[in-house]
């Protein structure tokens, strides 16, 4: 199979297009879009086209490790700014604006949250595409679990905004949506001013999409959506599985019920000197559950655990029957 032009093809351009009018309200065309290896590749082009040396990027903590990383290879420096836990992992929209200095050229925020599950309000959204628009900052979004959303909570994209849509770019993938994780297929919404700025970061990085994994990501736009809503009421009962079994458990003392995605953020119990890598080592080892360690995912995430409920239920049930044995024997 051929490589297909570096944006993508056209077809499933057009076909994204339609998607963002529909479910995400940003009005788009084919040449604001370009089709990448996955979201993480749009989010590593993006912050390659936008970010020079020395720059500063604030981003909300605790926050997708990776997103720290992506900052941090394109030789600029994090801004990692204190999410309010108490109200849910919300915006601290006066921290982040206390946060910005005249080396502040983007904010990068994952809603739903990777790793807190927190939906970030459209009120608080707004509030903060006023602050950019204030500071002249880019914005770049990670809205993976974009369908993933519970309860009252809904998904916004700030890119929705016209005022503001010259300094987002959107970045969304498959992977969630249609779990093709293997697939590598993801795409992003910017201007068309900034599309091929972002393309020459795209080319050494892939040079195209993989054009199998196109075709696959067209067929699953095209096609029927039932599954998006089943695997949402799938995540939502594992949701509540997951928080009546940590309602129930001693050892964890606090958690935020997650809005979306399908991932929590616990705090734990800790021993004098111990921290969360230690703790999910211990974990591990012992009791054979694997875990994220909060520290991870920033300075403020030390102290929590990531707990994935992308699983079939009896395996959390499982989880946690060994989870007790665990701390009644070591604790």
């Amino acid at each position: 199979m051929v490589y297909s032009e570096s944006p993508g093809l056209l077809e499933l351009r057009q076909e994204i297009v339609k998607k963002l009018r529909r479910d995400n309200q940003i009005n788009a065309n084919p040449s604001q879009i370009l089709v990448t290896a996955g979201a993480i590749e749009g989010l590593m082009t993006a912050v390659m086209a936008l970010i020079d040396v020395g720059d500063e990027v604030i981003l909300p903590s605790p926050t997708y490790s990776t997103h720290i990383n992506q900052v941090v290879f394109a030789s600029a420096k994090p801004i990692l700014v204190p999410t309010i836990e108490k109200e849910g992992f919300i915006l601290d929209i006066e921290k982040i604006k206390k946060a910005i200095t005249p080396k502040t050229k983007a904010i990068i925020y994952c809603s739903p949250s990777n790793p807190t599950g927190t939906v970030f309000s459209e009120d608080q959204l707004r509030q903060l595409a006023e602050v950019a628009l204030e500071h002249n900052l880019m914005v770049i979004t990670d809205e993976a679990y974009e369908y993933f959303t519970y309860d009252e909570h809904k998904h916004f994209s700030i890119a929705s905004i016209p005022e503001v849509q010259k300094n987002v770019v959107s970045c969304f993938t498959f992977t969630k949506t249609y779990a093709m994780t293997g697939w590598r297929i993801g795409y992003l919404h910017a201007t068309e001013e900034l599309i091929p700025q972002i393309n020459k970061a795209h080319i050494p990085f892939s040079i195209c999409a993989p054009v199998v994994s196109q075709y696959a990501g067209l067929a699953a736009l095209k096609g029927p959506q039932d599954c998006v809503e089943e695997f949402r009421n799938k995540y939502l009962s594992a949701r509540n599985l997951l928080c009546e079994r940590l309602d129930n458990f001693d050892y964890v003392f606090e958690y935020q019920k997650p809005g979306g995605s399908y991932l929590m953020f616990p705090k734990i119990l800790l021993k004098e000197g111990e921290n969360s890598k230690v703790f999910c080592e211990k974990l591990l080892k012992e009791a054979r559950i694997s875990t994220t360690p909060g520290v991870d995912f920033g300075p403020t995430g030390e102290g929590h655990l990531r707990l994935s409920f992308c699983v079939p239920e009896e395996i959390i049930n499982k989880a946690f029957d060994r989870m007790e044995v665990y701390f009644k024997k070591f604790l």
